[in-house]
């Protein structure tokens, strides 16, 4: 169930009038993984709700250190929603982090970014809104396991409806299995999940999300996809983390798991999230034109802006080890940094499932839902801005199956970075465009660089089982 709160007092009557019992305050670490603790309503009042309500930051990621660890998070009244899976009826809060000495918005705060790349996009004159559309998927699986010793290691997971499962003999043997590349999309019994997001989309619209599809994706042994209806950046950031949420306990209060892990399964596909992306001003959408695909000048200069810094962007938007087990050539994931209409080897595509001028968008293909929400999204929108200003050409339209191009076709075609390495050393180079409107900072870059290489030996060296380490990661 979702609300209709627009300040704080408005919550608090809420609080009252729904017999709330807790209240759970949400908010975002650097590397995206939501945290949260829960206060009882008599704890809260019109001071606490403006002002902000204590925690300590230094164990969070990419916060704090403990010698200043004291900080601030303000709950933002529009997101309350009722949990649909405590015991306890929870009224839950997504809120911005404050610094207790400045009274200043915390400048690591990734959702105080997504707002302040919002901001800026209205500085610019450009235009007044940006909106995103992720397309997150995500496998659900029956059983995971995984350990490691001195002498051992290893990882097993298993699927009903893989194809691997086809001769097994410990239970009956009822065929309709998935073969490798094969899950896009058939119906059940050889779906065997569409129950479970089905109660997915139920648990999401209910707490305020509109869904506009859901189907089985193309890998075997659970893969699937869920589409939230588009909005602007910020709340599209913020429904992706309920999105994954709900994705994570639904499947858990079915006896499964769900993971939104970029590349779990060798030889078959991985989970990609690809961002639909357009900006409006007024009432007009300025992707819409008359160029290429129904394109503007606009639209073409905001996917130079993709093209040109997507190596950079990719160390945000494909942000672990095993993003890059993901984004190899043959698979669906685009490693071709160029653009199309209809084309999916691209990493930019103009989609073209309606001519009205308000559905005209490009999709950027590379991501995955690895990433942290706010930061992608902010990312990208200045990786746009930046082709803009600077009147970025994305070069000619590639129409070709990029796949199959001979060797001498494709030399002038740049491909997405082959590691977490690269990426971050791209990003390294190449961070000017997020600075603009001081969105993004040089601290948070630099904390941002340091934790992920920090993570990166402790995933190649320490955690070599992927499991082990998305599970520990929760992604």
């Amino acid at each position: 169930m979702s609300y209709d709160c627009k300040s704080p007092a408005d919550l608090l009557k809420t609080i009252a009038d729904d017999k709330i019992e807790v209240v759970d305050l949400r908010f975002t670490d650097l590397p995206g993984l939501w945290q949260h603790f829960s206060v009882p309503p008599s704890a809260l009042d019109i001071a606490g709700l403006t002002d902000g309500i204590g925690f300590d930051g230094s164990s969070i990621r990419g916060f704090q250190e403990i010698q200043e660890s004291d900080m601030l998070v303000v709950p933002d009244p529009t997101t309350a929603f009722l949990d649909p899976f405590t015991e306890a009826r929870t009224l839950v809060l997504v809120g911005n982090i404050r610094d207790p000495v400045t009274g200043q918005p915390y400048s690591r705060d990734v959702r105080h970014i997504a707002q302040k790349a919002e901001a800026h996009l209205k500085a610019t004159g450009t235009g007044d809104v940006a909106y995103f559309g992720p397309e997150l998927e995500h496998f659900i699986f029956n059983d995971v396991r995984y350990d490691q010793g001195t002498n051992f290691g290893y990882y097993e997971i298993d699927a009903v409806e893989a194809n691997w499962n086809a001769a097994r003999r410990d239970r009956p043997g009822l065929g309709h299995k998935l073969r490798p590349k094969e899950g896009y999309f058939p119906v059940p019994p050889a779906d065997a999940l569409q129950d479970a997001r089905s109660s997915i989309v139920l648990h999401l619209e209910k707490v305020g999300i509109p869904i506009e599809a859901h189907h089985h994706e193309v890998a075997t042994g659970g893969q699937g996809e869920i589409d939230m209806r588009f909005a602007t950046l910020t709340r599209m950031a913020d429904n992706v983390m309920v999105y994954k949420y709900v994705v994570k306990n639904v499947a858990r209060s079915r006896g499964m798991t769900a993971t939104f892990m970029p590349k779990p399964l060798l030889g078959d596909n991985g989970s990609g999230m690809h961002v639909h992306q357009s900006i409006w001003k007024g009432k007009t959408p300025i992707f819409a034109g008359d160029g290429y695909a129904g394109s503007s000048d606009v639209m073409r200069y905001y996917i130079g802006g993709l093209l040109k810094h997507a190596p950079a962007l990719l160390a945000i938007c494909a942000p672990t080890v095993n993003s890059y087990r993901r984004l190899v050539p043959g698979f669906e994931a685009p490693v071709n940094l160029g653009y199309s209409a209809r084309n999916r080897s691209a990493a930019c595509r103009i989609p073209m499932y309606s001519p009205d001028p308000k559905a005209k968008r490009v999709e950027f293909r590379c991501p995955d839902p690895a990433a942290n929400p706010y930061l992608a999204f902010a990312a990208m929108l200045m990786a746009g801005l930046d082709g803009i200003r600077n009147h970025i050409s994305p070069g000619e339209p590639i129409d070709k199956n990029l796949y199959d191009l001979s060797p001498e076709e494709r030399k002038n075609i740049a491909s997405t970075p082959g590691s977490l390495e690269e990426a971050l050393a791209a990003l390294e180079a190449d961070h000017e465009f997020l600075l603009q409107g001081d969105v993004f900072t040089e601290d948070v870059i630099d904390t941002y660089l340091l934790y992920k290489r920090a993570r990166e030996i402790d995933e190649l060296r320490l955690r070599p089982h992927p499991f082990e380490f998305f599970l520990y990661y929760d992604i």
